[in-house]
Order: structure tokens, then sequence, then C-alpha cells
């Protein structure tokens, strides 16, 4: 259980416009999810003495480890995001929903010769089209509502329709014009199509120009005196412009835009950027860097678009980007992302309007998320800086190791060895360089071996591909660790430009594991002629540091930050080998059960999982679904079902053969025990 205060905002940090805000659990899940017209008053009572709050809130901020906030301008648009995360993230202690009711949302039954709009919960079903999920099911019928005087299709049940069909008089909605009563045929099937198509358009965020035509037929009336079509005209206009201020946050045209905004000083620079896709924003990063180089707004856009486009798919580059200031070159930046996108790209300076408003929205953000980080890095970064200097200091190193690689070993009873790679930069997890191995010898669980050519392999390749760059190799008797030799930062790739895949070395290998895993990972390096970089091991039972050569431990206090730092890095290493191992192990096992079955060769095996996608489907699947699959009889498929019906009797149990600890028991299909 967590101490609010262990993580409460100081009060100057907390802003005082309107917000959502997200409250995340020590594993970084979103637990509750809340909006305000004023964040600072409203984050502030949560932090109060816990004996006056109401239980369910008493355990939420006990149970959350921090707490985060989105700036917007209005409560519409706090309303909006609210409803948008809260369907992404399914927070736990948010009580809309007591009822276990599942998200509101608004259908169009286009599969139906006269569709209908409802709304609806639940699963979607097949020929129907639907928007939202909606925060409350009362608002989006409201919204409907005030839509059906300006697109007046249907939206009675089957029952009304029909029993209307046979009595030949609409219901009450026909009679007041909220229905064009294609019921009794006032419409043909065509024209209530069309305003259904429009009715899909309006609510899909096109209202520009239905906005433009209702206003522009207005002014026509108007002018031709017939003063009540343009009443009506006038409060249609009204009306649509009362369901947009109901709807989600838009961009009245629709677009597909993603709109960036910087907050800068002469250290760091914010980065916020919200995706906007069919007129709604639909998700929202962030990111504080560090200026390496001088240089004005323009060019920040420049190296901030290239980092974020660079190796994207075409669809996730949007038509439009919205930046505060256009890079130096703009119509290359332009042609660039048009050849990736395959259609053209525009970026823009948004001067007026909504595009406009947004954008000051995403930069109050970036200016928002800058100062937070500032008044935070502080203490994290001296946190970080005495975790490697107790290191360095506990392990007597010369020099803080600033670069940490840790690798960890697991397996199931001795099949589908693997191991992993993880690497820590200035104490940070750089997943980036995270690397995975597949042992290549499969019999036995030997892990002191396993790990022997695990640490040959990657330093072998360090090695390697040193001498592939022979105007980087440094003299004879140069350190591994030189900055100018085959390990340093500098060594890239030629054609790509690119740092190489294991170009770097670590100031520090970590194994998890004892004395036995630290021998065996010297005795890699030293094989290799490597000489210069540490090697320990931290054993799981009593977090003791083994250091080669050593009868005894190093033992740091409990209490140390670089005892805690070392425990973060190997826990990240057995996560990262745990994972790789099951989808390893995920893949084969099909295989596997069915190498027994008389006639089944490799293709047909492959073939069963294509279809039926894992065991467990397959196990309960009959004999004569499996006798469907191409190239599978009727003999072939009873052996098969005799084969998975007898290894379902067969327990497996997944071993980190480093710790001895179960990872899992359980069944062939996957299922625990």
């Amino acid at each position: 259980m967590a101490d609010p205060r262990s993580y409460r905002p100081k009060p100057g940090e907390i802003p005082t416009q309107p917000g959502v805000y997200r409250f995340r659990d020590a594993k970084g899940r979103v637990i509750y999810v809340g909006k305000a017209k004023s964040l600072r008053p409203r984050l502030t009572s949560y932090f109060q003495d816990i004996a006056n709050l109401h239980p369910r809130t008493a355990t939420m901020v006990t149970t959350a480890a921090s707490v985060e906030w989105t700036v917007v301008n209005t409560e519409v648009e706090a309303l909006a995001l609210e409803y948008s995360w809260i369907k992404e993230f399914d927070p736990r202690f948010n009580v809309k929903y007591r009822d276990d009711k599942s998200y509101p949302w608004l259908a169009v039954t286009l599969s139906e010769e006269f569709p209908r709009v409802m709304v609806g919960r639940g699963a979607k079903r097949k020929g129907t089209r639907y928007f939202g999920p909606y925060g409350h099911a009362w608002a989006i019928r409201e919204t409907v509502d005030i839509l059906l005087r300006v697109f007046p299709m249907r939206s009675c049940s089957s029952g009304v329709f029909k029993r209307s069909q046979q009595i030949g008089r609409p219901c009450l909605l026909g009679y007041i014009d909220k229905c064009a009563a294609p019921c009794v045929g006032r419409v043909s099937a065509e024209e209530h199509r069309r305003i259904v198509d429009d009715f899909c358009d309006f609510m899909g965020g096109h209202t520009a120009g239905f906005m433009k035509r209702i206003e522009k037929q207005m002014y026509a009336a108007s002018d031709e005196l017939d003063f009540e079509r343009a009443a009506r005209l006038r409060d249609d206009l009204a009306a649509m412009q009362r369901a947009l201020e109901k709807q989600a946050v838009v961009l009245g045209d629709g677009a597909d835009a993603d709109v960036i905004a910087l907050a800068e000083d002469p250290l760091e620079v914010g980065v916020q950027i919200f995706y906007v896709r069919g007129g709604r924003i639909r998700g929202q990063r962030g990111w504080v860097a560090d200026r390496v180089e001088e240089g004005d707004t323009p060019e920040l856009v420049e190296h901030f678009l290239l980092q974020l486009y660079a190796g994207e798919d075409a669809e996730a580059i949007p038509r439009e980007i919205l930046v505060p200031a256009l890079p130096p070159d703009p119509a290359t930046m332009e042609a660039l992302l048009s050849d990736v996108r395959g259609a053209k790209v525009h970026i823009r300076v948004p001067q007026r309007g909504d595009k406009r408003t947004l954008q000051e929205t995403v930069a109050a953000n970036a200016k928002q998320a800058l100062a937070l980080h500032k008044t935070k890095r502080a203490s994290d970064l001296t946190t970080r800086n005495r975790a490697l200097e107790e290191i360095r200091d506990a392990l007597e190193l010369d020099e803080a190791p600033l670069r940490i690689e840790c690798y960890d070993i697991s397996h199931l009873q001795g099949t589908e060895i693997v191991a992993s790679m993880v690497v820590f930069e200035d104490g940070l997890a750089r997943k980036s360089e995270y690397r995975r191995f597949v042992i290549r010898w499969q019999e036995g669980s030997d892990d002191v071996r396993a790990m022997h050519e695990v640490i040959t392999r990657r330093f072998r390749r360090l090695l390697d591909e040193g001498r592939e760059a022979p105007s980087l190799v440094p003299r004879e008797g140069s350190s591994t660790a030189d900055p100018e030799g085959p390990a340093g930062p500098m060594l890239v790739d030629p054609e790509t430009g690119r740092p190489r895949k294991f170009a770097y070395a670590p100031g520090l290998v970590v194994v998890d594991g004892g004395a036995p895993q630290v021998a065996a990972a010297q005795r890699a390096l030293d094989e290799l002629g490597i000489d210069d970089i540490p090697v320990v091991g931290l054993a799981k039972r009593l977090e003791e540091v083994w250091v080669p050569g050593e009868e005894d431990p190093v033992i740091l206090p409990r209490s140390s930050e670089g005892l805690y730092l070392l425990q973060r890095i190997r826990d990240e290493a057995h996560r990262f080998a745990i994972t790789h191992h099951r989808n390893r192990r995920s893949k084969s096992m099909v295989e596997s059960v069915l190498d027994d079955v008389p006639g089944l060769g490799e293709v047909r095996r492959k073939t069963l999982l294509k279809h039926f996608g894992s065991l467990k489907k397959l196990r309960q699947a009959t004999a004569e679904e499996i006798a469907q699959v191409p190239g599978i009889g009727p003999a072939t498929a009873a052996s098969i079902k005799e084969a998975v019906a007898k290894s379902a009797k067969a327990p497996r149990v997944a071993v980190n053969v480093t710790t001895g600890e179960i990872i899992s028991t359980e069944l062939d299909t996957g299922e625990e025990m």
C-alpha cells in the first residue's frame, strides 16, 4: 500500500486550467481517470487526510503510485478526453458503469434496407456502423434527437416499423418531422439511404460542408421571402451547432492531422503531439529531450519530424501536420514524407480557427510537461548518479558504469533454451538496445554453458564489427572501451549511418546468477582477449553481488540505491527472457505434440497450427472438424485427436535455469494447473 504523500505533486506544479487526470499504479497501469474544471483544487482534494476520503477513493489513492494530467481549453474537451481514456484504459476505479454495462455506442444499421439509428451497448455486429463510445447514453440520445430534425432517418424498432407499414400510418416521429417515414412510402429506399449517408458523414466529423450548405439554403430562402423555411433552416443550423458541442473534440472539416507543439528552454525541449483522426483527438504523446546542439524552433521541428516518422508505416503519417514553425526547407520535408506516405502531406503553421486553438492546447500541455519534468529531474538525476557511484565504489571500478548490460537464461526442462540481454544507460532502460539469443545446442540444462555461449557471441560480435570498420580500428594495444576503438560510440554502419547493433561496449556486465555464472562469463571474455570490462553476478536468494575470483560476495546495504538499480536491471532481464521463451514455446508446442502422429509431416503440422492457432483450440476441435483441414483425412484426424488428448495428461514445467525458479507449471494447452 503506497503513501499518497510519496507521489503528491507540489501545489505549484498543478495548473488551474480545465483538464483530465490519470492515476497509475506501481506497474504503470491506469487505475482511475477523471476530469476537472480546475485541476489544482480537484487533485489537491485527493491528498487530504485519508480518513476524510470515501473508502473507495482512499483505496484508489493508496493503490496508485503516480498521477499525471493533460490540460484542455474547455470542459467539453475535458469530458470528451475523459471518455476516450476511460474506453482506452478501462480503469478499475472508475465507477460510472457499476452496473457492468458496456459503453454506449451510436449505431447505424447499414445492412438493413431502411437503416436505423440507435444507441446500444455490447459487442459490435457486422453490417453496422458505430460511433463513439460515449460516456452517457442519455447524452448521445439527446444529440440524436437534435440531429433527427436535420437528418430525419428511421430510429424506430423493427416492431414499430412493421406495425406502421401494416396500418399505413407513421409513428409520432413521422408526424413531427423527425423521421422521413419510409414505412409509409414518403421517401424511397434510395432517398432514405442518402439521408443516412449524410448523417454518418456528419457524425464522422465532416461537418463544415453541411453547415455551409444549410446556411446557404437559409439565406436563399430569406431572399425568396420564404421566411418560414428560412426559420426552419436557421433552427436546423442551431441544432447542428448544439450537437457539435455535445460531441468529442473535433476539427469541423473531419481532418486527419498530427498537431505538434514545443516548449523550449536553453537546456531542454518538451514536445507534445495530439493525433487527430476523422476530426477527433485519438491519442497523445509527449517527450522531453536535452538540447544537444544549437538551433532555433525550425531546426528543432525538422529534427523531430525526422525522428517521429522515420521508419513508420505509411498509414502512420497523416495528410496534414500542424507545427509551431515551418522547418528550414518545408518543401523538401513535405516531399520526403509524401514519398513515404504515398500521398501528399502538408506541413502547416495554423494561423486561426479551430486548428490554431487546438495547437494552443497542445502547446499548453508541452509547457506543463516540461515544467513538471524540470521539477522532478533534479532529484531523479541525483538518485541515479548516487546509484552508479555506489556501484563504482563497491566494485572498486575506475569510473561509474554509465552503460550496464545484464544477461539471463531461461528454458523449459532443458529445451527451448533462450537468453536475454538488456541495457541500462545512465540508470535508465535503453530498450532499443535489448537483444535476444537462442542457444544453439538444445539438450540438457547447463546454464553455465549457456551463459558462456551468450557472452561469447555478444562480445565476438563486438570485436567483429570493429574489424569491419578499418578506419575506426585502434592502434595496437588500445582498449576496447576506447571511444575511437572497435567498441566505441563512433562505430557506425557506413551504409546507413546508424550505430551497429553491438557497437557499444558496456561499463559493467551483470549476469543473473552466482559464482558459477560469473566465472563462465569471465572465462568467455578472457578467451576473447577482453580484459577491461568488469563482470559481476547478482544472486537472487540473498541479493549477493559476486565478483570473479573472489570467494566471498560483495554485500550492498539493503537501502543502497546501487543495489536497487542492479535489482531493477536483473528483474528486467528476467522479464525479457521469460517473454522470449514463452513466445517461442507457444509456436513450437503444437508441432511437438504431433511429432508421433504417423503420416503427419512438417507441412501438415504447420497447416494445422495456422488453421487452429493454438493447441488449446486444436484439442477442443472434433475429429470431423480436424478432417476439414486441407490434406488431413479422417484416419489422420482420428490419430491427431488421440495424440492431443494424451498430451493433456502430460504436465510441462518451465524453469529459469539460472535461479531454479519455476516460471510456470502447465498442461500443453497453456492452461495453468
